[in-house]
């Protein structure tokens, strides 16, 4: 967000070492009376003029209470001018990663927020709704926009068994992201759109997709009210008029914006994957890195993983090696190529 030219306040939920994908990590959670301590002191020094706001990883009910709240003052004293981004982490593949008492309270919380961008997994534990088809995905999105109120929602990380893309050849895997922008009767306006799998796992791209959403969102909704839909940027939650199509709507235009950086990002991270991989085996090998969180390097008592290192040390290993590639790749942020494209759902 910084790179693109956000001011950003950061108020973090956690104080952590390295991301949870490690599958090992120290530090702290904060407290709801940390989080709001932070934010009263941002008021006092008049550092709380916001226009926008993202809610992610929060691992407690108490501590996501808390940032709601934060979220709610905002929004009261912007009259209708204050855009908040709620990413529910939960979980992902059938698991959560926080406690069963953060569920109802996202619950409570998605109708106040005007994005939100659950993965596929999340979507099923808000609207209750199991995720199989597109028929049942429509319902999903369906109870949302009606259920809850949301105004626009991205649900990333989507993979069906009759979702197809008629412009990727052969038998590649695809993935896909379906929006929606609600209209005035809380009907959906969905979009699609496809992308060609990287044979990978990287943590953190719903993180980097959120980030960037923000910005592209944002960036959207200036264009068309310049544009298309003049004073669309003072409408509550930036919804477009009935008449604009779902293909017309910003979040699809910042949608195909944010997959481009992001399918730029992941492959060019895991171009250099194998030999960096590769890298850190030998350096564990030899005594150079110390990869299993115990302070000795060897990986005893953990079992046998890959090339005679253990395999907790090995996730380890994967996972350092799949660190998105971020910082050395500033161009693919800010300048993306559009090749993915939203179609009608």
């Amino acid at each position: 967000m910084q790179s693109l030219g956000c001011d950003v306040a950061a108020l973090n939920t956690v104080d952590f070492s390295n991301h949870t994908g490690y599958g090992q990590w120290t530090g702290t959670r904060s407290t709801p009376e940390h989080i709001l301590d932070l934010w009263s002191g941002l008021k006092q020094s008049f550092l709380d003029d916001f226009d926008m706001m993202l809610s992610g990883y929060v691992p407690g009910a108490e501590a996501l209470g808390a940032v709601g709240r934060i979220a709610e003052e905002l929004k009261s004293r912007a009259e209708g001018r204050f855009f908040w981004v709620l990413d529910p982490v939960m979980g992902d593949n059938g698991n959560l990663y926080v406690g069963g008492d953060v569920v109802p309270v996202y619950r409570g919380l998605a109708g106040k927020a005007d994005l939100c961008l659950p993965n596929q997994f999340e979507a099923e534990l808000l609207s209750e709704v199991k995720i199989t088809d597109m028929l049942s995905l429509g319902k999903a999105i369906e109870v949302l926009h009606s259920r809850y109120g949301v105004p626009h929602i991205v649900i990333t990380s989507l993979s069906l068994p009759d979702d197809t893309d008629p412009d990727t050849p052969g038998n590649k895997k695809t993935l896909s992201v379906v929006g929606s922008s609600m209209t005035s009767t809380k009907q959906p306006r969905a979009f699609k759109i496809s992308f060609p799998a990287i044979d990978c796992y990287f943590s953190g791209t719903g993180d980097m997709f959120a980030a960037l959403m923000v910005v592209r969102m944002r960036e959207a909704v200036c264009d068309a009210s310049t544009s298309t839909e003049p004073g669309l940027d003072t409408r509550r939650s930036w919804l477009s008029e009935d008449g604009v199509g779902a293909l017309e709507l910003p979040l699809a235009r910042a949608a195909e914006r944010v997959l481009g950086s992001m399918h730029e990002v992941l492959a060019k991270t895991a171009e250099g994957l194998e030999g960096r991989l590769e890298e850190m085996v030998r350096g564990v090998k030899t005594g150079g890195v110390n990869g299993n969180g115990n302070g000795n390097g060897n990986g005893e008592g953990e079992g046998e993983g890959e090339g005679g290192v253990g395999k907790k040390q090995m996730q380890v290993l994967k996972s350092k090696a799949a660190e998105l590639k971020l910082v050395r790749h500033l161009d693919s942020l800010r300048g993306p190529k559009v090749v993915f494209r939203a179609r009608r759902l």
